[in-house]
């Protein structure tokens, strides 16, 4: 069956300004919330001019192992004064085909965290902290480099996205025993669990694709998000915990980053299954701007299985990738702590195991699209 040039759009093209799906992703207390490709099949990401695909992803994450460096501390676990973040959030998404080969798209994200730790809460007994709300929204538009009827087995996007400041940076809930004579305060929850950042960023992004063998695709791409401002006003009263610390007393708005790549197997006509690692994270400086205020940089290398049903314009997918390898460096306090002092010093950060994320979509098409079963087989994942 000879394929029409817009059924040749596939699904890497969907929401391309924000980069690989839940990239953000494995749940690292360093790295906040920030989903970008929300579909995982071909035919419903098909988009010809004028296609509407529509569609919601979930997101859940439980942190609770701590590292300093790669080296993981358990005994945080064994003694119970781990700080566990259990985090869901939603995205839902429009993408529109503008041409065979322009896409633009809108993601509009809610979150609902909680944070359980001593530390907060005076040390002496565990409380919990709570967040939730609309997070940072994004826009962007993508484009294929190459001709989509002449370049069937293999293609390459590139994307610009905006992210827009419209969660709360400064969420607030009840603190316990730090307040005036040992009672409660209210404060601004950790930064882990802000709905948002309080900054515009710029997202660069890419993807590609290829054939390999019949029914078999590898995949790749990966997001690095430009948060230029550096602080956002919003105090974290870290320095009441140490002097040294000073320098943490406001919050940063740090840069992000994530790059995915694997192989696809379609295992029928609606079922196929993917495999691949991430590594994803937040850095220790930005790439613009200053690095002064609170960030926990952090970084995850994750094996990443997922599997994903597909039929007519509907599609559901499951990703649950799970950390290999999990290493909160020195941050910028760190570093000028150690270089004034001559004494080693490392921050902590808890990291969750693995995540779960389930993304459907449906498209809206213009017109009725044929679709190769072979090409669509393959890029069913």
């Amino acid at each position: 069956m000879k394929t029409s040039r817009s059924s040749m759009i596939p699904f890497f093209g969907l929401i391309l300004f924000l980069g690989i799906h839940q990239a953000t992703a494995q749940g690292c207390v360093a790295i906040r919330h920030f989903s970008s490709c929300v579909g995982n099949t071909l035919e419903n990401n098909l988009l010809g001019p004028g296609d509407i695909q529509i569609g919601s992803n979930y997101r859940y994450f439980k942190s609770f192992r701590h590292f300093r460096g790669t080296e993981e501390e358990p005994d945080r676990v064994s003694n119970g004064s781990e700080v566990i973040n259990h985090s869901h959030s939603w995205d839902f998404f429009l993408t529109y085909g503008i041409s065979d080969r322009w896409y633009a798209s809108i993601t509009i994200p809610t979150v609902i965290n909680t944070r359980s730790s001593l530390y907060e809460h005076g040390r002496d007994e565990r409380n919990t902290t709570f967040s939730r709300g609309l997070a940072d929204i994004r826009v962007g538009v993508g484009y294929w480099l190459f001709d989509l009827e002449k370049h069937q087995n293999g293609n390459l996007a590139v994307g610009l996205g905006l992210k827009l400041p419209t969660g709360s940076y400064n969420a607030s809930d009840i603190f316990y025993n730090v307040g005036p004579e040992g009672g409660p305060q209210v404060r601004p929850v950790d930064q882990s669990i802000q709905p948002g950042d309080g900054g515009f960023g710029i997202t660069l992004d890419f993807q590609f694709y290829q054939k390999i063998a019949e029914r078999f695709f590898a995949y790749g791409g990966g997001f690095y998000l430009i948060n230029p401002r550096e602080t956002n006003g919003t105090r974290t009263f870290r320095e009441t915990l140490s002097p040294i610390l000073q320098n943490e007393a406001i919050m940063a708005v740090p840069d992000q980053f994530s790059v995915r790549a694997g192989f696809s197997h379609s295992l029928s006509n609606t079922i196929s299954a993917s495999l691949g690692a991430r590594y994803e994270g937040v850095p220790v400086k930005d790439l613009i701007g200053g690095n002064q205020g609170f960030r926990r940089p952090g970084n995850v290398l994750s094996i990443d299985p997922g599997i994903a049903f597909m039929k007519d314009n509907f599609s559901l997918n499951l990703n649950v990738p799970f950390a290999v390898r999990r290493e909160r460096p020195q941050s910028v306090t760190d570093l000028e702590t150690q270089q004034m002092t001559g004494e080693p010093r490392m921050g902590d950060a808890a990291f969750a195991d693995y995540l779960i994320n389930v993304g459907v979509s449906y498209r809206f098409a213009r017109s009725k699209v044929k679709v190769d079963p072979e090409l669509m087989n393959e890029f069913n994942n």
